[in-house]
């Protein structure tokens, strides 16, 4: 029996690392932008789908386990290569930690009590319950992203298409935090809180070597999975946005649950609680199984110790999935006393802007490998297209990043040195 999976377990795989906390979360960090955080969403979308196309195209030339440290190894040797599956493998399990304090903070509403101790135990039970589920093997989490990925598309569909009947263009303001702002400002700021929501388009590449027939499967479902995103995002804020105030917006902490209750009323919003959850937890799946196949690809290629790619009985990646399990339960002790808006926004802006550093090499490597394949006529050109306005994208949203941010965000570049001059001296 085949332990590889298809094109529908792919496409949810795409779909579900991008379809997590942040359709639930960000309405509320975008309230203050008012109708411009619309606008930084239909760019972060474009800019997603150009990335999309990339990571297509170096797919269906590279269907290899590992992904982007694949294409950047073929580009420019093993070192480079190194510092971008290693920045990948870290960042993978690091933003994991805010999929799983949104799992359990979606859930406060339906357990009726909520304390730090409380929160911490569950998360904990939670990251080890999808771990085991992973220890079955990619074709057992493939096929229960399909599941989760199939469950969460309905709300995400019928809520705002419900909420849209009821759009107030009014509710749209534009904060006087940020009206001092320009124009452009306020885009660069959106488009680095809406990317968060598309981090997780290229995951599928990582788990080329466990495809049936990669080079096609993996690139039709990351440009359709990528699409799909981008529309259900757009949707869903502008349902959510146009129902609830800005100043009310802003500060809610569950903006779906609420959104459901002003349009519904009653208990429904108990039920968008849990089903926010269940969306989140199909995030944590998909990531988790990134995780243990990144490490996986960089172990084969000699870049990380042996022991990553190491297999249990079901051939899934047993170490790297362990050792992302206990690095992600550190940071959930560590973060344990802030409270979960602080918690999440401090870990998204340091990760997009790591997976920011990761998706422009990987543009650079694409314009290389292209120049490689000798392409001519309109291909060459519709791949120049895409690829510029993707490596565009991920450059000016890294110029507007404030400095301490893009310093913070190397450091999960430069905690691979020690491991990179160990190798080297061998």
């Amino acid at each position: 029996m085949s332990r590889k999976i298809g094109f529908w377990s792919v496409f949810a795989l795409v779909t579900g690392s991008q379809i997590g906390s942040g359709v639930f979360m960000l309405p509320a960090s975008l309230a203050p932008f008012g109708l411009l955080s619309l606008g930084g969403w239909l760019i972060s979308g474009l800019g997603a789908i150009a990335l999309a196309l990339v990571f297509a195209q170096l797919c269906a030339w590279l269907p290899k386990t590992g992904g982007p440290h694949v294409y950047v190894q073929a580009a420019f040797g093993p070192s480079a290569a190194f510092f971008t599956g290693w920045t990948y493998w870290v960042i993978s399990w690091v933003s994991t930690t805010v999929v799983i304090i949104a799992s359990v903070g979606y859930l406060t509403p339906l357990i009726g009590y909520s304390s730090p101790t409380l929160n911490l135990f569950l998360e904990i039970v939670l990251l080890l319950a999808v771990t085991a589920l992973n220890f079955r093997g990619v074709s057992t989490a493939g096929r229960a992203e399909f599941l989760l990925t199939a469950l969460k598309v309905i709300p995400l569909l019928i809520v705002p298409l419900l909420a849209l009947c009821y759009f107030n263009i009014s509710n749209f303001s534009l904060d006087a935090t940020v009206a001092s702002l320009s124009t452009a400002q306020i885009l660069s700021r959106v488009a680095l809180l809406t990317l968060w929501g598309f981090i997780g388009l290229e995951s599928a590449t990582a788990a080329a070597g466990s495809v049936e027939n990669p080079s096609k499967t993996i690139p039709l479902a990351v440009v359709a999975g990528t699409i799909c995103v981008a529309i259900l995002y757009l949707i869903n804020s502008l349902g959510i946005m146009g129902v609830i105030p800005g100043s009310e917006l802003m500060n809610s902490s569950a903006p779906y649950a609420d959104a459901v209750r002003s349009v519904v009323g009653g208990n429904w919003h108990l039920i968008i609680t849990a089903i926010a959850s269940l969306i989140c937890i199909g995030t944590l799946n998909a990531w988790t199984l990134t995780s243990g196949q990144i490490a996986l690809g960089l172990a084969q290629d000699r870049l990380m110790p042996e022991l990553f790619a190491r297999k249990n009985k079901y051939d899934a990646p047993f170490w790297g999935l362990m050792i992302s399990c206990i690095g992600i339960l550190v940071l959930l002790i560590m973060t344990a006393s802030q409270s979960l808006a602080s918690q999440v926004l401090t870990i998204i802006d340091f990760s997009v802007t790591a997976f920011l550093f990761v998706y422009g090499i990987c543009c650079l490597a694409f314009f290389k490998l292209l120049l490689q394949k000798n392409e001519r006529g309109l291909g060459l050109l519709r791949s120049l297209i895409y690829g510029c306005i993707a490596f565009a994208f991920c450059a000016w949203v890294i110029y507007e990043t404030s400095l301490y941010t893009i310093l913070v965000a190397s450091l999960f570049t430069l905690s691979g040195v020690p491991l990179y001059l160990r190798f080297r001296l061998k």
